[in-house]
């Protein structure tokens, strides 16, 4: 009886052991994963920020560059003709991530150069969109250099895609947090929970030695939550929450008329610069071009807003980025969210640098379908005092903003309203 209540113990020891030395190696291999990955992305998407802030202050300066912009819009696609392909995109990275799909290392640099140019000439254009396959792009290439196994190299994608996220837009947590929300709606990746933390705040370090100066902006005098107010707010989300249908149906519906119209990339995008050289000419405003970071400055930090800014931000980001330009989708629907959310907060007696806020974080919510994330950007941006009307926004547009979203291979894999599992992609 001894001998054999020894073997078991023995057995047990063993076992344990076994267990003990499993996590204790998988800690140090994904802090040390993480850690490489947020140095290498993190420095390369500082630059990428640096670069982007180069030519935008150059084009502000000198705004005959805008001019340029079919110029740029036909390079770029020769640039995808010749190197990248059937290159997708971000889609292409959260396909990655679920095995039906590789991100291969040449996205990085055209990603890279085509942003530059979107956004040097003009196009209506955000950065984080290029940030993520950026980062994705290097992730995976890192999981392959190190040979890892399919499912570790899915979580080093998400990984570069918050070390680059956090670099670019300066969110460490909301950046940590996107990469694992995006791909499945309903599912978390909580096996890159690690990995995605350590890499996104590594990369936000890189950006503020490189004086890449994280965004802020200052919500002061909230009101103290009422019915009244609360009714307000939740107005202003329905408001973000539609809208961000309308962005998302705009974005679908002019892929569309180009693919129908314009067949030849070249013509395409040829023509739509043209178009978009046109109406802003028309509107005798410079202030759509680009990412639309002053504008959303001007809504939050002054409460001030044009009755149509959001439109024209949401028609030009369509004809932009449905032509071959490239950046992305995201800081547009930021500004979108912060403009429409300023005029509905004059129009509703609501404080307007508060419901610009709001709104820019519901409109961000109800395209990409990340609650958490959005609710993250608003405690880095804004801050902790106005927590009971972010919540409300990004609450409610969540809801209302139905199965849309930027990106058609994002998934819902539990319903937004039942306790129910329907696993299908979203519509874009």
């Amino acid at each position: 009886m001894a001998e054999k209540k020894h073997s078991r113990e023995l057995k047990m020891i063993h076992y344990y052991g076994r267990r003990i030395w499993r996590d204790a190696f998988n800690l140090v291999k994904w802090l040390a994963l993480a850690v490489l990955t947020g140095c290498l992305v993190g420095v390369v998407s500082s630059l990428f920020a640096r670069v982007l802030k180069i030519v935008t202050d150059y084009r502000t300066e000198h705004l005959f560059v805008f001019f340029l912009l079919p110029l740029s819009g036909v390079l770029i696609v020769f640039l995808y003709q010749k190197i990248g392909r059937e290159d997708r995109g971000t889609n292409q990275v959260l396909s990655s991530i679920r095995s039906q799909d590789d991100v291969p290392l040449r996205s990085a640099p055209l990603i890279f150069v085509s942003t530059v140019l979107t956004h040097l000439t003009g196009g209506s254009a955000g950065r984080e969109g290029a940030a993520i396959q950026l980062g994705g792009s290097i992730g995976n290439q890192i999981g392959r250099w190190l040979r890892l196994d399919e499912e570790d190299k899915h979580v080093m994608v998400m990984c570069g895609m918050s070390a680059a996220f956090s670099a670019v837009f300066g969110t460490p947590m909301a950046a940590a947090v996107f990469s694992m929300e995006v791909v499945s709606v309903g599912v978390m990746y909580y096996a890159a929970l690690l990995p995605c933390v350590i890499s996104s705040l590594i990369a936000s370090k890189f950006a503020a030695v490189l004086e890449i100066q994280p965004e802020n902006f200052n919500v002061l005098q909230i009101p103290e939550l009422s019915a009244a107010t609360g009714l307000k707010m939740a107005a202003v989300a329905v408001c973000c929450g539609i809208v961000s249908i309308l962005f998302c149906l705009a974005l679908h519906g002019v892929s569309y008329l180009y693919s129908r119209y314009l067949k030849n990339p070249y013509l395409r995008a040829a023509a739509a610069a043209v178009l978009i050289i046109a109406v802003t000419l028309l509107l005798g405003t410079a202030d759509y071009m680009g990412a639309g970071n002053e504008l959303i400055q001007r809504a939050i930090e002054d409460g001030k807003a044009r009755p149509l800014d959001f439109f024209w931000k949401l028609i030009l980001t369509a004809l932009t980025m449905r032509a071959g330009f490239r950046g992305g989708e995201i800081v547009p629907s930021l500004c979108i969210g912060a403009t429409l959310g300023c005029v509905l907060g004059q129009a509703l007696g609501l404080y307007a640098p508060l419901s610009a806020a709001a709104g820019m974080v519901a409109l961000f919510c109800g395209v990409t379908n990340c609650p958490i994330t959005s609710i993250l950007i608003a405690f880095e941006l804004f801050g902790f005092q106005g927590v009971s009307y972010y919540l409300i926004a990004v609450a409610i547009s969540y809801a209302v903003s139905g199965y849309y979203s930027l990106y058609k291979d994002q998934t819902i894999v539990y319903s937004k309203y039942k306790a129910k599992y329907i696993n299908r992609h979203t519509r874009s």
